[in-house]
C-alpha cells in the first residue's frame, strides 16, 4: 500500500473511487451537487487543495494499491488553525471493498503522525454520527477521546444529525 498526498493528476482516480463508493459513503455525507465527484470538479478542487497544502491549511492523503491504479481509502486534515489553537479536523473513508482490513487504521496513523510531527499541531478533532460504530471503534483504537455530543451538528442527506465530538492531543506538547 502506498500513502501520499493527493495531486491534481489524481482527479480520474478519485472520481472512480467516489463513484464506486457512492452508496457506501452516502449515509455519512452532506447533500452534494450532481457533479461534485466528477473528474472535472475534482480536478478543480485538487488544484485548490494543492495550494491549501502548500499554505498549510489542508492536507488530503490517499492510500493506493501497490500499482497506484486504485484508491483504497482517504484521510483529510482540514480547517487547520495555527496560533494559540494549533488544531484541525480529520475526516476519512475506506472503499467498501477494503473495509475491515486495517487500511483505514494505517492511513490514519500516518496522517496523525504528519499532523503532530510535520505541522506541529496540538489537537486533531474527528466527529461522527452516533450510529456509526465503525468510526467510533476506529477513533477509539487510534486513541481519540470522546468530548461530548453536538446536537444537530451537520446536515447529512437533508437531515440535521447529532455528532459525537472526539479529539486526539499531541503527546509531545504540554
Amino acid at each position: 500500500m502506498q500513502i501520499r498526498l493527493t495531486r491534481p493528476a489524481d482527479a480520474a482516480l478519485l472520481a472512480s473511487y467516489y463513484n464506486h463508493n457512492a452508496n457506501h459513503f452516502g449515509p455519512w455525507e452532506p447533500d452534494r451537487e450532481y457533479d461534485y465527484y466528477s473528474e472535472r470538479q475534482l480536478r478543480k478542487r485538487l488544484r485548490q487543495l494543492d495550494k491549501d497544502h502548500r499554505r498549510g491549511s489542508a492536507a488530503i492523503f490517499i492510500a493506493l494499491n501497490d500499482r497506484e491504479d486504485e484508491i483504497l481509502a482517504h484521510c483529510s486534515l482540514t480547517n487547520i488553525l495555527y496560533g494559540p489553537m494549533r488544531a484541525c479536523y480529520m475526516g476519512y473513508g475506506v472503499s467498501k471493498d477494503y473495509e475491515g482490513q486495517g487500511i483505514m487504521f494505517r492511513l490514519c496513523q500516518e496522517v496523525i503522525d504528519y499532523a503532530f510531527n510535520q505541522l506541529h499541531l496540538n489537537r486533531i478533532m474527528a466527529n461522527y454520527m452516533p450510529g456509526n460504530r465503525r468510526s467510533a471503534a476506529l477513533l477509539e483504537h487510534l486513541g481519540f477521546k470522546v468530548e461530548g455530543t453536538a446536537m444537530r451538528y451537520l446536515k447529512i442527506n437533508g437531515k440535521w444529525e447529532d455528532h459525537v465530538l472526539s479529539s486526539l492531543l499531541n503527546p509531545e506538547i504540554l
